[in-house]
């Protein structure tokens, strides 16, 4: 580039000079041991290509340093899911331990301090690679900034066409600055809550807990998650439901995620106990201490208020139990809830099956606004809310889904997309998205899976 910039600025300086008269001479005779003197027009000032070259070599060090910061954050990513695995592993070992103390030696106790000592150090060396990588993103910040103020000056001073074309590599240095910021900020400082973005971007790779709680793989239809608005002091809760069919009659509260993983529920609600409030596909969620369901019968939404342990129905206008989901039967009524408040997913027979999205009033518990997609339900694997916004899935292949359908809610405006996320395993009868941690959580085959979501950061 250097070299073309050097030519240009020859040609330029040739240009500019043609119209005056370079050379003034003078008239008359030189004699032995006499000199011709002449007079040369030169420009006022000439161009610090010195300058321009410098910030170039700079601004190719930059971009350098920030490729490392991107590779680094990719490290970061797949280094805090293995991290939480690890601790998880650590936190049931020690409890199982800590149990019956007596059937472990010397030996094995000793492994598990070491490999808790190795998790510490892992940790730690982690929080310093983070603080060292935010180091290293304000240091470069700081360098493209005085980069700008020089080429302004020159810009200002000199030829502003020799700059431009320097001044074009310091925007894409500053958009990977942007991008490589906005990422580090999405792994370490999410914006929960927060509707200030321009939708899903991407997703994590699938994060896969364990087993569900039966210990079974045949207890194929379920769910988990966390309460997606919960009651002061019910912020680490979670909950599970499964069965062997499409029947909805357990589900199981745990007080936090490690009683969650070691199996221990803080009650397990029985809806057939004292009366038949049972339901039919696992397509629930729990929210402000209520368990949304499907109810069988009568054909309805149903709420079960796990506090006084009673249920309410309403039942929804036009909903067919003849449209369910790809991947499950008698998935007819869906629950979502984003960061805007609870929705039901169905379809009707007016439609010819196509997705209808309600809006729920709470309060009420009773539809308050409809709307109408064009989006045919038995072809959608799964669909979930996000600030407003309807996303629904499809099969890619075995090991691929894709979000490739979105309703905006606000604008009325639905739009083809296409977002592939990996699978655990082919089929999953369950996905939702909780807006209090910004996960979507996954049923499949009866693991508990889970993935983050990235999104698009508005300008």
């Amino acid at each position: 580039m250097i070299t073309t910039l050097l030519s240009f600025f020859f040609l330029s300086s040739t240009v500019a000079f043609e119209p005056v008269d370079l050379w003034i001479g003078r008239n008359g005779t030189v004699g032995p041991g006499d000199q011709c003197s002449c007079e040369a027009f030169l420009p006022g000032s000439t161009f610090p290509m010195g300058e321009l070259v410098q910030l170039e070599e700079t601004a190719v060090q930059i971009s350098h340093k920030l490729e490392v910061e991107i590779i680094k954050l990719e490290m970061f990513e797949s280094k805090l899911t293995i991290y939480m695995e690890k601790v998880v592993n650590l936190t049931v070992l020690i409890k199982i331990m800590e149990e019956d103390p007596d059937s472990y030696s010397e030996l094995e106790i000793q492994e598990v301090k070491i490999q808790i000592k190795q998790a510490e150090a892992l940790i730690l060396e982690l929080q310093q690679s983070v603080q060292m990588s935010s180091s290293v993103l304000v240091t470069i910040r700081e360098e493209i900034t005085l980069m700008i103020v020089e080429l302004t000056r020159l810009e200002t001073k000199y030829d502003k066409n020799l700059v431009l074309v320097t001044r074009r590599e310091y925007i894409k240095l500053q958009q990977k600055l942007e991008e490589c910021e906005r990422r580090h900020n999405e792994i370490f400082n999410p914006n929960i809550g927060s509707c200030n973005h321009g939708g899903i971007s991407r997703l994590s790779k699938p994060i896969i807990s364990q087993l569900n709680a039966n210990l079974n793989t045949g207890y194929i239809y379920g769910g988990w998650g966390k309460d997606s608005n919960p009651l002061p002091g019910s912020e680490t809760m979670y909950w599970y439901s499964a069965s062997t069919d499409t029947w909805v009659r357990y589900f199981s509260v745990y007080s936090d995620y490690y009683r969650l993983i070691m199996r221990q529920p803080t009650k397990t609600h029985d809806l057939y106990a004292s009366s038949d409030w049972r339901g039919t596909g696992n397509n629930y969620i729990v929210r402000e201490n209520a368990f949304y369901y499907q109810c069988r019968s009568p054909f309805s939404m149903a709420k079960y208020n796990m506090t006084s342990q009673t249920v309410q129905y309403r039942v929804v206008p036009d909903a067919s139990s003849s449209f369910s989901y790809h991947y499950s039967v008698n998935q007819n009524l869906d629950f979502a809830a984003d960061e805007t408040g609870l929705w039901v997913t169905y379809a009707t027979a007016e439609s010819g099956g196509k997705l209808v999205l309600g809006k729920i009033d709470e309060a009420a518990f009773a539809l308050k606004e409809v709307w109408q997609t064009s989006v045919f339900k038995p072809s959608v694997g799964n669909a979930f809310m996000v600030c407003g916004v309807l996303y629904a899935t499809r099969s890619v292949d075995i090991h691929t889904e894709e979000i490739f359908y979105t309703y905006d809610t606000h604008a009325r405006k639905e739009s083809y997309v296409s977002i592939p996320f990996e699978k655990f395993q082919e089929s999953y009868v369950y996905l939702d998205y909780n807006p209090t941690d910004q996960k979507l959580y996954m049923y499949n085959n009866g693991y508990y899976v889970s993935y983050h979501v990235w999104f698009n950061q508005n300008i």
